[in-house]
């Protein structure tokens, strides 16, 4: 939320730009007001924008009267290169998985420090989890963001460890101990959650990888619990992942 509208140069650009920033994970439904205020607008500059947004299908109204993101502005967002190539190339595979295990299949990449889902299958048998197609959730406390966190850059896991928040009372806050689970990652080939994220719900992940070997992905699994189907699970997964490895290299 970085626009200033008392700068006269600032354009109308930014400004609107501003407005979408200004959703989040947390903030999906806002009022005019809020809107303004987490966008640093005068309310009259936001509602002749809002406005405009609204004809444009960028932002709907809805009857409280708050604003949520449009359907425009979603289509727009599967046009980008790590959605569009990555979801065309595992759908199939997702959907195989969820057929097999009737069970919430995970895709998703690093975005900075969390993880960002892209795609997703589940079904009325599946365990209820928080995610959501386009929901950014903390790298630390799933199982797609271990495996992730596993790969990402060494600043990346740094300032992850060093801030390590409880979800829930089952979340990994030990950096010592994360650190060893996601060291593992490399050698096992995999990561697992237990209860971690939400409860009554355990988690297996594992890398995607492209053509060149680097990890472009996560794809995983939620399940009530995996102790005896856990080497069944990371072998499905690992098939799958490597047909979404090799469907994304065909792509290039």
């Amino acid at each position: 939320m970085a626009g200033n509208s008392a700068n006269p140069r600032v354009s109308v650009t930014s400004r609107v730009l501003d407005l979408l920033g200004a959703y989040d994970d947390e903030h999906r439904s806002l009022s005019l007001t809020e809107l303004a205020r987490r966008a640093h607008l005068p309310l009259a500059t936001a509602h002749r924008l809002v406005g405009e947004l609204v004809r444009g299908d960028a932002l709907v109204r809805r009857p409280d009267g708050e604003y949520v993101i449009g359907r425009r502005m979603w289509d727009l967002g599967l046009l980008a290169p790590v959605e569009a190539g990555l979801r065309q190339a595992a759908s199939p595979f997702l959907h195989d998985l969820y057929g097999a295990t009737l069970a919430t299949v995970h895709l998703a990449v690093r975005d900075g420090g969390q993880v960002l889902y892209i795609d997703r299958v589940s079904g009325h048998a599946s365990v209820p989890v928080v995610s959501q197609v386009g929901s950014r959730l903390p790298l630390h406390a799933t199982g797609v963001g271990k495996v992730l966190l596993a790969y990402a850059p060494e600043d990346v896991r740094t300032e992850v460890l060093a801030h390590l928040h409880r979800v829930t009372p089952y979340t990994v806050t030990q950096p010592g101990r994360l650190l060893d689970q996601i060291r593992r990652v490399h050698s096992d080939g995999y990561a697992t959650t237990s209860e971690e994220m939400s409860l009554g719900a355990c988690s297996v992940a594992v890398p995607v990888r492209g053509r060149d070997g680097e990890v472009v992905a996560a794809l995983g699994i939620v399940v009530a619990g995996f102790q005896r189907d856990k080497a069944r699970l990371v072998s499905a997964l690992q098939v799958a992942a490597r047909g979404i490895g090799r469907s994304i290299s065909a792509q290039r």
